[in-house]
């Protein structure tokens, strides 16, 4: 059977012994009272809600999934998913990180990410509702008007009510330009929107009041493409002035898409037939609102697939420990039991150490890019929350799609350590396989958030947001380049850190030749930046590690880790560089009509 236990210590070894976040925190006056006691505090306790309250639900969810009335339109969650988000809501969770102004807590989003990862691996399915509903809180925060903060902040922090993000149509996914949706203002401030939504995560259920949904849409007028789309806020039951619920609204479900995995989640098909609707921001300025929410939504969706990995790596490990088959090649371990327990064999070894160098890094990364949010929300220095800013815009893209490759080839290993069992749904590991799987497609495929990182982040700017990163690199190697011991971890990222420069250069020089290049080599070269960022953390621990390695089982563990990290899972980049130079040549050479 899976198994959960929240990573308290993990956790805490990186927020304080890594990354010292409470010093971070201190620097910033909205956080200066946040100490580390207090974040371990809340992450402990939330770590009790996600073991005991969500992760007995997660199988629950899977093969009940949802279920859609289609006369009423609405739809029924599985058993105990309402309950759930009952406590959550009594708890104060969904408040964390919100600002106290509207009801929240004020916490750093730091803590917020310790607690994503705890929710995504006890139940990434049901973790989407309140996800989904964070990302509509991040999005009217900053593009609301003082009205619209007012009616609808409160009831998403409370967990009265919940948000959507209402962006794809069968025919527009990627290409939102394409989109056809139309808003017929009213004039009354109101408009009338027409259209149909696909893959709508959370777009109908029974776990809360009232369900928000936030709708791209086109005016009359609009230009084509992406500057002619709106964005308006659509609630399922209109809100009279009094902030009392009203008429239900002409936004329903018209039905459940039959999905691979997340069958917890309600992933909906949504009309919209005269649906009233208010805007967000300005008239054909909808995207630049809707991308606070999407990028949200990106670093969101890497935190699913570090939730997934945590409880698959566990899970996999405690089995090959127990589980007893053959002797060891170079002797029996277990003599006095029938066999051996299959973690005495190199190739399950392998599989695991996969498993926890990608786990740990992942999780040290995710908390370091939630700090420069924290940092680029909340200092009161303009070049440090410039710089911030700066990162987290660079390294999104990473976060998406580094994150959840990683977490696919992690679920499939775990899964492969199970053997036969773990192709049989009781012991829940091909469920995580499949629950991992759609984390690469949506909130933009992996291929997109390539293209995105090489094209805009690196190469738009002359590659000064990418400087950014490889001055920390620099300085690390700076730090630790006269120590002997370092020199394992530190020369092989200095390394790495000089080709990707190089690869950069080369790239650019073959772009302004022909396009496509940037293309063919945007997946390779959002892999080799990866791999930068996981040797730049791994070094990070493994410095902390050094000196307790030889006295504390914990410390030679984090050390033995990044040992394996730098020897067996680095040296893809020397396979991923020479393909990247092998340019769009081979890839466009055969035509269309012959594949």
């Amino acid at each position: 059977m899976a198994q959960y236990t929240p990573p308290l210590r993990d956790m805490q070894f990186v927020l304080h012994e890594v990354l010292g976040a409470g010093a971070v925190l201190k620097g910033l006056p909205a956080h200066a009272e946040i100490t580390p006691e207090l974040i371990d505090q809340v992450i402990e306790e939330g770590g009790k809600f996600c073991a005991e309250v969500l992760f007995p639900l997660n199988q629950v969810g899977d093969r009940e999934g949802c279920v859609l009335d289609k006369a009423t339109h609405e739809v029924k969650t599985p058993t105990g998913f309402k309950e759930a988000f009952r406590k959550f809501a009594e708890g104060g969770w969904p408040a964390l990180s919100c600002d106290p102004a509207y009801g929240g807590q004020g916490l750093p989003h730091v803590v917020q990410t310790a607690f994503q990862e705890m929710m995504n691996s006890a139940n990434q399915a049901w973790s989407m509702y309140p996800g989904l509903t964070h990302g509509a809180y991040q999005a009217l925060m900053r593009h609301g008007t003082e009205e619209q903060k007012r009616t609808y902040l409160p009831k998403f922090i409370s967990g009265e009510w919940t948000g959507t993000m209402c962006l794809t149509e069968p025919h527009c996914g990627t290409d939102l330009g394409l989109l056809r949706s139309r808003a017929e203002p009213q004039g009354d401030g109101t408009y009338r929107i027409t259209g149909g939504k696909i893959f709508i995560s959370s777009g109908e259920h029974d776990m809360a009041a009232n369900i928000v949904h936030l709708v791209l849409a086109r005016l009359p007028d609009a230009p084509a493409g992406t500057k002619g789309i709106s964005l308006f806020i659509v609630p399922k039951f209109l809100v009279n002035p009094d902030g009392s619920l009203g008429a239900r609204n002409a936004i329903t479900c018209g039905a459940l898409e039959h999905k691979m995995g997340i069958h917890g989640n309600a992933t909906c098909q949504m009309n919209l037939d005269g649906a009233i609707g208010t805007m967000v921001g300005e008239p054909n300025k909808g995207l630049n609102a809707m991308f606070v929410m999407m990028n949200g939504a990106r670093l969101g969706v890497g935190m699913q697939s570090l939730g997934l990995m945590a409880v698959a790596y566990q899970s996999s490990a405690a089995y090959a420990r127990e589980r007893l088959q053959m002797r060891s090649l170079s002797g029996p371990k277990a003599p006095d039991k029938a066999a051996d327990p299959i973690i005495v064999h190199p190739d399950v070894r392998r599989m695991l150490l996969t498993q926890r160098a990608y786990l740990e890094a992942s999780r040290a990364f995710a908390l370091w890019i939630s700090l420069q949010a924290d940092i680029a929300h909340y200092s009161d220095d303009e070049d440090e929350r410039a710089d911030a800013e700066d990162l987290l815009a660079l390294l999104t893209p990473i976060v998406k799609a580094f994150i959840t490759d990683a977490g696919f080839e992690c679920t499939n290993l775990a899964l492969q350590v199970f053997g036969g069992h773990g192709y049989i749904a009781e012991w829940g590991m091909e469920q995580f396989v499949r629950d991992a799987r759609i984390n690469q497609i949506y909130e933009g495929t992996n291929t997109v958030q390539s293209l995105d990182f090489l094209g805009r982040k690196v190469l738009g700017d002359g590659g000064k947001k990418f400087k950014k990163f490889g001055a920390l690199v620099e300085a690390l190697a700076e730090e630790h380049g006269a120590n002997p011991a370092m020199k394992e971890f530190i020369d092989p990222l200095a390394e790495l850190g000089e080709k990707l420069a190089e690869l950069s250069m080369w790239i650019g020089m073959q772009g302004f030749k022909n396009a496509d290049e940037v293309g063919a080599a945007a997946t390779d070269y959002l892999r080799l930046a990866g791999h930068l960022v996981y040797s730049y953390f791994w070094a990070r621990m493994a410095a902390v590690a050094l000196p307790k390695a030889d006295t504390d089982p914990f410390y030679k563990a984090k050390l033995a880790t990044a040992r394996f990290y730098f020897a067996r899972l680095l040296p893809e980049t020397e396979m991923l560089a020479k393909r990247l130079k092998a340019g769009s040549k081979v890839l466009l050479a055969l035509e269309a009509e012959n594949f």
